[in-house]
């Protein structure tokens, strides 16, 4: 069985607890999340835990691409004691890719959110950045937008139809990745019965 293989999320049985599997770094263990009767359980080599559902004070909702992985949503976790548990929806296979499990990702995610309205918890819910890391961000990414777009208007003045065509498109590209990142990530709270279809593949 290849690493791939270990590291794929099948869909669970009737009556086997739900499964996610994924590797956050290269050089790292594998993690194992599982969902049972009333609990998360998680597994990362010799180390495991679990959390009560009804232990969960807070869940964030986020989307982060990487480097090697544009399209890349990621889940935080607190408890009421206990770390941050941190669930993404790329695994790294090679040195040079991270694979993208969206499917896999994103039912586990809504049967979690599922368990944890069913066992009466009322966690904070919250979706994208912190308003205090994305407003500057935002305020930065239009100020480059409109930057550039001046630019544009000048090389056009003085006929300079080529640099013109290099901004317009180094612009298209600045907006699609940048604009795909603000789009997504706008703080906010949602409810466990309404997933942000944006930040929850398949939602």
């Amino acid at each position: 069985m290849t690493e791939d293989r270990h590291l794929q999320s099948a869909q669970p049985a009737p009556g086997e607890d739900p499964v996610y599997r994924y590797k956050p770094s290269l050089m790292g263990a594998p993690w194992e999340l599982r969902l049972g009767p009333d609990a998360l359980a998680w597994q990362v080599g010799r180390h495991e835990g679990r959390i009560a559902y009804g232990g969960i004070r807070r869940v964030r909702l986020s989307f982060r691409p990487v480097t090697l992985q544009t399209r890349r949503f990621f889940a935080e976790i607190w408890p009421v004691d206990g770390p941050r548990l941190s669930i993404a929806s790329t695994s790294w296979r090679s040195l040079v890719e991270q694979g993208a499990q969206d499917t896999e990702y994103g039912a586990f995610i809504k049967e979690l959110h599922r368990r944890i309205a069913a066992a009466g918890a009322q966690p904070t819910l919250e979706s994208g950045s912190p308003a205090w890391l994305y407003w500057p961000g935002f305020a930065i990414f239009a100020v480059g937008g409109a930057g550039l777009a001046a630019l544009i208007v000048r090389a056009l003045l003085v006929d300079a139809y080529a640099g013109a065509a290099f901004v317009a498109a180094f612009l298209g590209l600045f907006l699609w990745q940048s604009g795909n990142y603000f789009w997504r990530n706008r703080p906010g709270t949602y409810r466990p019965d309404a997933l942000p279809k944006k930040l929850v593949p398949g939602g």
